[in-house]
């Protein structure tokens, strides 16, 4: 991989966007800290680099800057929002709080032509973009010149053409800009001069490398959950280093119905690789029990996975590393990748490494890796379409999407309700289009009729959505007959939930998950 962009984040949330945009168009990056060290930068060797958004201001003393180096090695730069400001800030120009404040969408107009429109934009059109900023550029470095324009943004868009410096307000990463994916290409390949030929098959080759490098001869144990990102991640391994990995699977009692039976016959009697199968259930339930606040219940959970595991490990014979399939937006979410400044949403369990008294060391080789690239990934490496397209599944199962305290009774009850929901949706040809769909058990009790009697159960809410990487989603608009047929079979044929109810929410403002 000759070719690479290197993505320089100042916090924002959707800098793994960036990343998305730039690896569509076939070239490799990475996402570093603004504050990296500048010899990181220098050894990566990138051909051009991104300045993400930002919740700070450059106006303030503490705001985040960008290293020296970015200047100095006269690389072409794209800034994104708040890399617009820091980029006038540090060349000469300046930024100021505003009281016309954008967020949102809004119509630019293009002034001129520039490589970075080319194709795209022309001179006199209006656009839509996604705006999100309140400080603003209020005059340009030497050598720059304005390009596009908004009400609220005077310098929407501004270009020094000679030194291959580009810069935006709005965010070109977010699918409210809809052209956004194509101006980032244009600098990418326009720009930048990148070729475009990253490919999984690359990425498998050298991923493996680098897993027999950071192993060595040393025992690899690897936690199942019997979703595509710890299967995938577990089958390059294996690809990598054949049997000095062992697959721990844990049945928390907070799986789906018949999910542990399809993860032994998969790995143990289709892949052949050496499976441990701990039914641990007793002991998360019980450690849950009374337990109702989500990130409680998240730390609890990845706790007693590590010791699980390493009570196995211990069985058998101790092991060197631990392996993981983490993924870009679980550490997103968690805290910014690489340790920048991104505000914490919620943590995952299996981030955020070990603890001390541990003596294996993480092996991570999905990583720098979305969704979707993971399932391309998959198909790289054979597995079965069935498992590949299978909808994420949270490391921590049921118990995010049961609010409140979590009982056996009520895993029951959730199990045999999303598995309607999914009959439903798999027999009515929609499966594929949705990312990701699963019904959540309410911690409300509702008066209900049923025959004579009166009933006091349970509510259940369906949660579908469709998105291409986790970090936004759209709720899925099913048929209001769709959403009928799937709540008279749920209040039917399970007994505990007397009513049912969609979440129509998107993310943002919501999160998929409920917790």
């Amino acid at each position: 991989m000759t070719d690479r962009i290197l993505i320089l984040d100042f916090g924002s949330q959707v800098t793994q966007l960036i990343a998305r945009r730039v690896r569509e168009t076939g070239v490799y990056c990475e996402i570093f800290p603004f504050n990296t060290d500048p010899a990181r930068i220098k050894d990566f060797d990138p051909k051009g680099i991104i300045l993400s958004g930002s919740p700070h201001s450059v106006t303030t003393e503490d705001g985040p800057r960008a290293p020296d180096i970015v200047w100095e090695s006269k690389l072409p730069v794209f800034g994104i929002c708040y890399g617009e400001q820091t980029m006038c800030q540090q060349l000469g120009g300046k930024v100021e709080g505003s009281d016309h404040r954008e967020f949102g969408r809004a119509l630019i107009t293009v002034k001129q032509e520039t490589p970075l429109f080319e194709g795209v934009w022309k001179p006199g059109g209006e656009y839509q973009v996604w705006m999100s900023h309140g400080d603003r550029v209020v005059s340009l470095p030497a050598g720059f010149e304005v390009v596009a324009v908004s009400d609220g943004a005077p310098f929407a868009a501004i270009a020094n053409v000679k030194d291959k410096r580009y810069a935006v307000q709005f965010h070109p990463e977010v699918v409210h800009t809809p052209d956004g994916a194509r101006l980032i290409a244009n600098f990418v390949h326009n720009v930048a001069g990148c070729k475009g030929d990253w490919t999984m098959a690359a990425f498998r080759d050298a991923e493996i490398a680098k897993i027999r490098q950071q192993v060595g001869k040393g025992r690899v144990i690897c936690g199942l959950s019997g979703g595509v990102d710890s299967s995938v991640a577990a089958v390059l391994i294996h690809q990598a280093i054949g049997d000095q990995l062992t697959c721990i699977f844990v049945d928390h009692g907070l799986l789906r119905g018949g999910e542990a039976e399809q993860v032994v016959a998969l790995f143990r009697d289709h892949y052949n690789i050496p499976l441990v199968h701990r039914d641990a259930s007793d002991l998360f339930l019980g450690e849950l029990a009374g337990v109702s606040d989500p990130e409680v219940k998240r730390k609890t959970i990845g706790r007693l996975f590590i010791e699980v595991f390493e009570e196995e490990a211990k069985k058998l014979g101790g092991a060197d590393f631990l392996a993981q399939g983490t993924l870009y937006p679980d550490v997103i979410e968690s805290v910014s990748f690489t340790g920048g400044p991104s505000v914490t949403i919620k943590s995952h369990h299996n981030v955020g490494g070990l603890p001390e008294r541990m003596r294996m060391k993480l092996v991570e080789p999905l990583r720098e890796l979305f969704k979707d690239e993971v399932r391309a990934l998959g198909r790289e490496l054979g597995l079965p379409e069935k498992m590949i397209r299978r909808h994420p599944f949270p490391g921590p199962g049921l118990a995010i999407r049961i609010p409140g305290d979590i009982t056996r009774e009520k895993c029951e009850i959730l199990r045999k309700a999303d598995a309607i929901y999914l009959d439903e949706i798999d027999r009515a040809g929609l499966y594929d289009k949705i990312w990701q769909a699963f019904a959540v058990l309410l911690p409300v009790r509702t008066v209900g009729v049923m025959g004579d009697g009166r009933t006091y159960d349970y509510v259940c809410a369906l949660r579908a959505v469709t998105s291409t990487d986790g970090m936004t989603a759209d709720f899925y608009p099913f048929e209001p007959q769709f959403l009928g047929r799937v709540a008279t079979r749920i209040v039917n044929e399970v007994r505990g939930i007397n009513r049912v109810v969609y979440d129509y929410t998107s993310k943002p403002p919501g999160t998929i998950e409920w917790e």
